[in-house]
């Protein structure tokens, strides 16, 4: 008992909103740009059970992520355009009820932040959510769905954010300014900010906490950062530029998203060289692996498809329907919900 509930944590501090440990427990959700829905997937048959219309959200939500009891997801809204790039700022964030499949809470951030990733730590019962305009983290009590508190990057263009497994420590790939932030998150302020390239993009954290990843946007290339030394401590060559990223479960891997190459990267995080590629469809965005280690899926902008990848194999075992520009992903328990 003590060890599953030891595994719940875990899993819970990266984002991902996992609180079962097997693929029939699991419902995948997918923030569809394009069309502007929200696909809920049953994890086990691949199949697509329901679609949140754009009747209910009809905004542009980038990513997506589950509460760890099943009942509710969390979809900022971050507007109509790109990092950096203008158009429509986005200020708040949907909650929305899985069972009734519809908006049940509206977080209003009060200006435009463009608020991004949400990630759920468990560990604490927190959800952070990115809101790039104001170059902070912004903190919410997910039960009374408050926003209590802020934690500044020192940087611009603060876009995803991943979580040390003990929820202690943030970090933040900041795009424009080509770096990477160090947060202390109980203590709400920055730490260090780590200077990677001209431009990065997406960020990923190893198993053990030891390093973390992000893509060079200017060259094909993986930044690996030692989080002890606080400094990029190698590069990995890729076969073309780097997206969303993910370890699996044994630490063993890393698997990142080629977009323009429509390839899975799999890289050695033992040697930290690139060990094989696997072909996907097309415009591979982001990389979540079930709690198992199994299977990895990759949400495929280019063809509205979930490539669920067989983990022993290294091969495509199905291609998941799901909407129109699929990118954010998120999970959310089936087994807690009535």
């Amino acid at each position: 008992m003590k060890k599953n509930l030891a595994l719940c944590l875990l899993l819970g501090v990266v984002g991902v909103g996992v609180m079962a440990r097997n693929a029939d427990a699991q419902t995948l959700l997918v923030a569809n740009q394009g069309d502007r829905t929200v696909s809920v997937i049953d994890a086990a048959s691949g199949q697509e059970i329901a679609t949140i219309g754009e009747e209910v959200t009809g905004q542009w939500g980038h990513e997506i992520a589950g509460s760890p009891d099943g009942h509710t997801a969390f979809l900022p809204i971050y507007g109509n355009s790109g990092v950096g790039k203008p158009g429509i700022d986005g200020q708040k964030l949907l909650v929305i009820d899985l069972g009734l499949q519809q908006v049940k809470g509206v977080i209003n951030f009060g200006h435009g932040v463009r608020p991004h990733q949400p990630v759920f730590d468990a560990v604490h019962g927190l959800l952070y959510v990115t809101t790039e305009l104001d170059d902070a983290i912004t903190v919410i009590d997910p039960q009374s769905l408050q926003i209590v508190d802020k934690i500044p990057t020192g940087q611009k263009e603060s876009h995803m954010l991943v979580l040390s497994h003990d929820g202690k420590t943030g970090y933040t790939a900041n795009v424009g300014p080509g770096s990477v932030s160090v947060l202390d998150m109980m203590g709400r302020k920055t730490v260090a900010v780590i200077p990677v390239a001209g431009e990065v993009q997406r960020i990923a954290i190893s198993r053990d906490d030891k390093l973390v990843f992000t893509s060079d946007v200017q060259k094909p290339r993986l930044a690996v950062i030692d989080t002890a030394a606080k400094q990029v401590k190698t590069w990995v060559d890729l076969p073309g530029m780097g997206y969303g990223g993910a370890a699996t479960p044994d630490g063993k891997w890393l698997l990142l998203a080629i977009p323009a190459k429509n390839q899975v990267a799999v890289i050695d995080l033992g040697t930290l060289q690139l060990a094989r590629t696997v072909n996907v469809a097309a415009d591979p965005q982001e990389i979540l692996i079930r709690p198992d280690g199994q299977v990895a899926y990759v949400s495929c902008e280019g063809t509205g498809q979930v490539a669920a990848i067989d983990l022993a194999a290294w091969k495509v075992e199905k291609l998941i329907a799901a909407g129109k520009g699929a990118d954010g992903l998120g999970w959310a328990p089936k087994a807690s919900r009535q």
